[in-house]
């Protein structure tokens, strides 16, 4: 199981980063340090009740790292409606060939990231 992924993004876009997150299900926590962390901002999988459900963390840089290929991929159950809240949201989607026999689309997030939104997990 992998519990995080971080992801650099400019300090000044994390409210947009945020924002787009929160379309895919996911919202803000606190860091662990007990204070406000002024390095980085992090998120957490609402979709997933386990205490060890994955989280997302933004971490500041003032020239953030933005792979064009490398991506996050999630597994949204409510796959088209995420699909079209994305959409509506006016971001571009793109569909993909299934793998695993799961439809699976690419969304880019304001600060660049790749994700990749899938109905669910391999089976096999």
């Amino acid at each position: 199981m992998i519990h995080h992924s971080s992801l650099e993004i400019t300090r000044d876009g994390a409210d947009a980063e945020i924002a787009f997150w929160a379309l895919l299900g996911y919202a803000e926590i606190p860091a662990p340090a007990g204070g406000p962390d002024t390095r980085s901002r992090w998120l957490r999988d609402t979709l997933d009740d386990r205490p060890q459900a994955c989280q997302i963390h933004l971490l500041f840089e003032d020239e953030p790292t933005v792979p064009t290929r490398a991506h996050v991929a999630i597994v949204r159950p409510a796959y088209d409606v995420t699909l079209a809240v994305l959409r509506d949201a006016g971001l571009e989607v793109v569909d993909r060939e299934r793998f695993w026999e799961s439809p699976r689309a690419f969304v880019r997030s304001p600060a660049g990231h790749r994700v990749e939104v899938m109905a669910f997990a391999p089976r096999r």
